[in-house]
């Protein structure tokens, strides 16, 4: 799907967390309502069969308990997006990215083909549907998680281009698929941030080390001979370039990709380099756009948030912008669309016990009017008001609520705009509050079955408030659209 992916090490963020942060995009002219749930290992079947590409995979024995933000509505799979499981790994797959005819001409995607005219059915490969599913209930590290990922690519194949991320509180990989079958991946490294916009992003790669000792690079064993006998290097000095050698610059990535990389690394690094004018270092067309750079000040969850809610604030491309008639807004895609399904980012503190160490900040729809709200990722269960998504339209669940809060407020922008901004401030300033009370609690708690009790305890307070603050902004963003409608006279009646 189209998506947007900060990675953030923990040197890089503000109290020394590993996150990883992905918001996930429906079709052009779709929504796809999501949730936020728990899968028990009792409801994680031995064999996988996928829906859309039917391919069959054996799962291992004794799967852990995992969160996950699948699809609120059957007939597609699951969709699990991102999650955590119960040894404190985190996941989130997956973005779809670009490549090249030199490489799918090489190795091509693994595409489903039914049965026809006396053809049997040829199963696709692994995609978006499975990959979390069957990936992170089975591993205990980051590292162990692209190592199980890269089996699987190998062995069965993928019918799409897929970036990964994988995540413990020490460190986080990046996984990029090549072709059909090949895969390369690479350590976040600790001091820095990245950014990832639906194209391939990695532009340096250590094939030695890959192939060697894998401290910070991993890929699949015959990448080198992959790379030889199809001529896919095209660096003139011998360093490898992934992003020249596997991916794509394609007129349309100038206006879908490159310019979110471009507001992002202009939001995390405004004085690092020149981002506008004649004289500007990289522009929004810019192919050289780095995949990682050190911020200039340490990230918070917030800063992640803002960053994936982008509409080019504060530039030229602003489709929201109502001064000085700019012939350019809204020439670029935005990462905050009115198709975003949901923003799910996971913060790992190293600072506290490994019970507890994991938020999940979680948020539906569209990004430049929804707010993320922090929950405990070890639990049981998480709050009905996040995992009761159904196809109905309802205001007693988070999705649809966030879903025609957006919808209002983009219709009545002038007006309702500040409202979101303290929507926004008011959860959370609240969320942070209630984990700082119950991190408080749950430390002071030596009883193990009230100290799970109590993160679950805390999740449904949260996400009480969630609800009421939500209901306050779902109020007053009616009412500035309806004295809005084009029925409306100034003079009431007698």
């Amino acid at each position: 799907m189209a998506c947007t992916t900060i990675l953030v090490g923990k040197k890089a963020s503000y109290d020394g967390s590993t996150m990883i942060a992905r918001n996930d995009d429906s079709g052009s002219g779709h929504f796809t309502a999501k949730k936020f749930v728990t899968i028990h290992p009792g409801e994680q079947s031995a064999t996988y069969k996928s829906v859309l590409s039917h391919v069959t995979i054996e799962l291992p024995p004794n799967p852990m308990r995992i969160t996950a933000v699948p699809n609120a509505v059957e007939g597609k799979g699951v969709w699990a997006a991102s999650g955590v499981n119960e040894a404190n790994v985190g996941m989130t797959a997956t973005e779809t990215i670009t490549s090249n005819p030199r490489v799918l001409g090489a190795d091509p995607l693994v595409e489903y083909l039914p049965e026809q005219d006396g053809r049997p059915e040829i199963v696709g490969g692994i995609g978006e549907e499975d990959i979390v599913y069957v990936v992170l209930p089975y591993i205990h590290s980051a590292r162990e998680g692209i190592e199980r990922l890269g089996d699987l690519l190998e062995k069965y194949g993928t019918y799409e281009m897929n970036g990964i991320a994988f995540q413990d509180v020490h460190e986080i990989w990046w996984l990029e698929t090549i072709g059909g079958h090949h895969w390369i991946a690479k350590r976040v490294p600790d001091d820095v941030y990245v950014v990832m916009p639906n194209q391939l992003g990695l532009d340096q790669f250590d094939l030695d080390d890959a192939l060697t000792e894998k401290k910070n690079h991993m890929c699949s064993s015959d990448m080198r001979k992959f790379i030889e006998e199809n001529h896919l290097d095209l660096s003139l000095n011998g360093g490898l370039n992934p992003r020249d050698a596997f991916g794509s610059h394609d007129d349309s990535d100038h206006v879908y990709n490159t310019p979110r990389a471009w507001f992002m690394l202009r939001y995390f690094n405004p004085r690092t380099k020149v981002w506008d004018g004649a004289d500007a270092d990289f522009t929004p067309l810019s192919d050289d756009l780095p995949w990682c750079m050190v911020p200039e000040k340490k990230i918070t969850p917030e800063d992640v948030k803002y960053a994936l809610s982008s509409h080019y604030q504060g530039t030229p491309y602003d489709p929201f912008d109502s001064h000085n008639g700019q012939t350019t807004k809204g020439i670029f895609r935005s990462i905050g669309i009115n198709r975003n399904d949901f923003i799910a980012l996971i913060q790992m503190r190293p600072y506290v016990p490994e019970e507890f160490c994991v938020v999940e900040w979680i948020a539906f729809a569209s990004n430049a009017f929804n707010v993320q709200t922090p929950f405990y990722a070890n639990v049981s269960a998480t709050p009905n008001y996040l995992a009761n998504t159904t196809k109905e339209i309802s205001t007693d669940n988070l999705y649809w609520s966030s879903r025609m809060i957006a919808a209002m407020a983009d219709a009545s922008y002038g007006k309702s705009v500040f409202h979101i901004e303290r929507y926004q401030f008011t959860v959370l300033s609240k969320g942070r509050a209630l984990i700082g009370q119950y991190d408080k609690m749950l430390r002071q708690e030596e009883d193990i079955a009230k100290r799970a009790a109590l993160r679950e305890q805390a999740n449904q307070e949260i996400a009480d408030m969630l609800k009421k603050e939500t209901a306050v902004i779902l109020d007053k963003v009616l009412f500035e659209l309806s004295c809005q409608m084009k029925n409306a006279y100034s003079r009431s009646d007698a």
